[in-house]
Formats: structure tokens, sequence, C-alpha cells
């Protein structure tokens, strides 16, 4: 733990931080002084999570479960405010593809990768509206200017769009929409509202398969993932930096909107791609 983080005494909500780039953004934060609230769908990764912060002298709780659930939102709102009193940060991270060609795409597809990119970070930022609020304006009436930060991880299918990810590219288009969105409403609250729309980085969902069988469970469904490795090859050489993103570059991204330094930019959606147009 750093002896003087820049994000000391501040409290931030991780989803899907049990895993790959979630991890790595838990981590910074908490190597820069934040308390963290840690979420996974399994609480396994989790608890290694938490005792990855605790290794560093930092302190975590978990919320677990999918962040589609409809009182998901309220439940880690009141996880953060239970345990350590308030919100600072909020990065909506949690979530995964479910690619195939619109012809083939059945309507559980489309809704469920809507649901887990758009829908969930929705319901937390309505569930952290009135702290956030009720904060402010307490903050204000002691001429005090605290800022908090939301940071929504987006994609470049959101941005340039992908084949064969219609439901992804329209849910990180949209992701990117709602932060402009709460940039302009949640400004009069010092809160900075930016997303982050990351290229290929290298995790579980992206490392390179021999064959096609390499599947995760999501509640129940078996989620193909993984890239064939000609394809894999062929998409780092488009790639000016020559490879692939590290989970822990990815959450570096992350951080710099966390901190004092980015309190004057909001509205932002940052292409985090290795130079990849």
């Amino acid at each position: 733990m750093a002896a003087q983080g820049k994000l000391d005494g501040k409290v931030a909500l991780v989803t899907g931080s049990g895993r790959g780039i979630g991890r790595e953004i838990a981590l910074k934060l908490a190597s820069e002084g934040a308390r963290l609230v840690i979420n996974d769908l399994d609480a396994e990764p989790a608890e290694e999570t938490l005792a990855a912060i605790r290794a560093l002298g930092g302190e975590a709780v978990a919320c677990n479960g999918s962040v589609t659930e409809a009182d998901f939102g309220e439940r880690i709102v009141r996880t953060a405010l239970d345990s350590f009193g308030g919100i600072d940060i909020i990065v909506n991270n949690a979530g995964y593809t479910w690619d195939n060609v619109i012809q083939k795409m059945t309507d559980e597809q489309w809704y469920a990768i809507i649901d887990v990119h758009m829908t969930a970070p929705f319901r937390i930022l309505r569930a952290a509206s009135g702290f956030i609020r009720e904060a402010a304006k307490a903050e204000a009436a002691e001429g005090r200017e605290v800022f908090r930060k939301v940071v929504n991880i987006s994609s470049t299918s959101g941005v340039f769009g992908n084949a064969g990810q219609a439901n992804y590219s329209a849910a990180k288009a949209g992701i990117a929409g709602m932060t402009r969105a709460m940039a302009k409403e949640w400004g009069r609250y010092k809160v900075n509202v930016n997303a982050v729309a990351f290229g290929l980085i290298m995790t579980r969902l992206t490392e390179a398969v021999a064959n096609s069988g390499a599947t995760i469970d999501i509640e129940g469904r078996e989620i193909k993932v993984g890239v064939r490795p000609e394809a894999l090859k062929s998409a780092e050489a488009t790639i000016p930096l020559g490879r692939g993103g590290r989970p822990e570059e990815a959450a570096g991204s992350v951080y710099l909107f966390c901190i004092p330094e980015s309190n004057y930019v909001t509205g932002q959606t940052l292409v985090v791609a290795g130079g990849r147009p």
C-alpha cells in the first residue's frame, strides 16, 4: 500500500472484479489507498481478489452475484454505504460477449448482452443517485468541492462496430451515450462520468485457443470464448504497438479517470487499443 495514495479514503465499487481487467482495476485503486467493493458472479475469484487487496494492506468487501439481477444495484450500493459509509468511484466493468451474425442471433443473446452492459450500469447509477445527490448538497453547503468518479467500460466494437457483434456493439455504443448523458446530468454534483473503450486486451475471453471448444459458464449458459491463433496473430499485426494490451495496462487507463488530475475531464470516451483504429 502506498504511504500516500492518490485515492486515500475513497470508496470504489468495481463490478466484475474477480478476474481479468476488473481484478486489475480493483488492485490498482487499492494500491492508491481506495477501499473496495468487489463483485463477481462466483465467490471464489472474488475471494482471491479480496485476499490480494488485503495483502496490499487494503480494505475490501464483496457483493457477489449477477449484476443483471433486478435488485443488484441497490445491493451493491447498500454494501458500500454499510461497510464504508460512502461512495466515491463507480466502475461499471462486468460483462462478456455472446457473438453471432444477426440472422442467427436469438432474442436471448440480444437481451443478455444489453442487460449486462447497459441495464446493469443504469441500475447501479440510479441506486447511487440518492447518496450522490445528498452528499453533494451537503458538501456544497459547507463550501467544499468534492469530486466523484464514474468510469463505464465500453469497447472499440461500440465505437467502430464489429461483425458478429450487433448486440455487443449496440450495448457498448449505448454505454458511451449514457456516459455523455450522465456527465451532463451529474456535473452539478461534481461527478466526472467517463468511459474507456478497450480494443484487444488479453484476458480469458480473448486468449488463443486451438479449437472452438473453450467456453465459460454465465448463469447456466455455455458461452464460447477465445480466439483462433491465426485470427489473434492477424489482429495483433494491425495494432501499431504490436500486441494486445495487458489487463494491468487496461486498468491504468481507468485509473486515470479516477484520480484528482482528471477532475475537469467529463463526458469523454477514451479509446485504449494500442493505436489501432
